[in-house]
């Protein structure tokens, strides 16, 4: 799908919301590393055979890019809308795995947290939030780009927490944000007004071809937690398998959306 169809499904972030979001959920992950002994580190996690060490630096990766970047001279466009960004990582996932284990392997991982940090404030309250900065995926605005991060921050939490079987605490605004925009990513992968997906109390989208609903109570409705969700649209859980544990709620004959997850890969 163009990037033109995407933009009209674009919702509005209140940019000054999410830079606080983005703060305040790395400061939880960078608290629930601080006391980590050298076997926690070294824990599995569910991406693959990437240890908690691998998983921290990835985020500090991820977040320290956003200062990184503003640091680089402007693009003269945005190449990248905050819609296309779901649908743009996975050609890269190589790239982002090796540039991660690099990082892993050369650096304290506390120590790369605090770092980053300490970067993003000395240079995000300065920014313009329709700055255009690169990105791994394309020349993005700064206000869209800290919506990835919400994206990143909150699913690689979830990942984190399940590793170290602890409960590492979620900014709501941050896990507003990515439960937005995966719906609406969905909504742009399969467009239609058949079927309602519900995620209280972040996301109502509707998607799917078919006859749309206009009135009364929807014919075809999902509903799920965020949590739930975050974890069908990034592959964590399989449709079927969340249907089966009753995390997900799926009624009417339209209403089997398993086909069209994950939809961040």
């Amino acid at each position: 799908m163009s990037s033109a169809a995407r933009k009209q499904r674009v919702r509005r972030y209140d940019a000054n919301k999410t830079r606080a979001a983005v703060t305040a959920q790395f400061a939880h992950v960078r608290q629930a590393v601080a006391d980590l002994t050298p076997e926690q580190l070294a824990l599995p996690t569910r991406l693959g055979d990437w240890t908690v060490r691998e998983l921290v630096a990835h985020l500090s990766m991820a977040i320290g890019s956003v200062a990184r970047n503003l640091r680089e001279p402007a693009p003269p466009r945005v190449e990248t809308e905050l819609l296309d960004w779901p649908f743009a990582t996975a050609p890269h996932a190589a790239g982002i795995d090796a540039d991660t284990r690099a990082l892993a392997a050369a650096h304290d991982p506390y120590a790369l947290l605090t770092r980053t940090a300490e970067e993003l404030a000395d240079v995000l309250p300065q920014a313009a939030d329709d700055r255009v900065m690169t990105t791994r995926v394309g020349a993005m605005r700064l206000a869209d780009y800290l919506v990835t991060r919400c994206v990143e921050l909150v699913v690689h939490t979830d990942d984190l927490s399940a590793a170290l079987a602890a409960e590492i605490p979620y900014d709501r605004q941050a896990l507003a944000a990515a439960t937005r925009l995966l719906a609406d990513a969905l909504a742009a992968k399969a467009p239609g007004g058949s079927v309602e997906v519900r995620v209280p109390p972040f996301a109502v989208v509707q998607c799917i071809e078919g006859p749309k609903h206009t009135r009364g109570t929807p014919p075809n409705v999902v509903e799920t937690d965020p949590l739930t969700w975050l974890r069908l649209a990034t592959g964590r859980t399989a449709w079927g398998a969340a249907l089966d544990a009753a995390a997900v709620s799926a009624s009417g004959e339209r209403a089997d959306i398993g086909g069209y997850l994950p939809v961040l890969g």
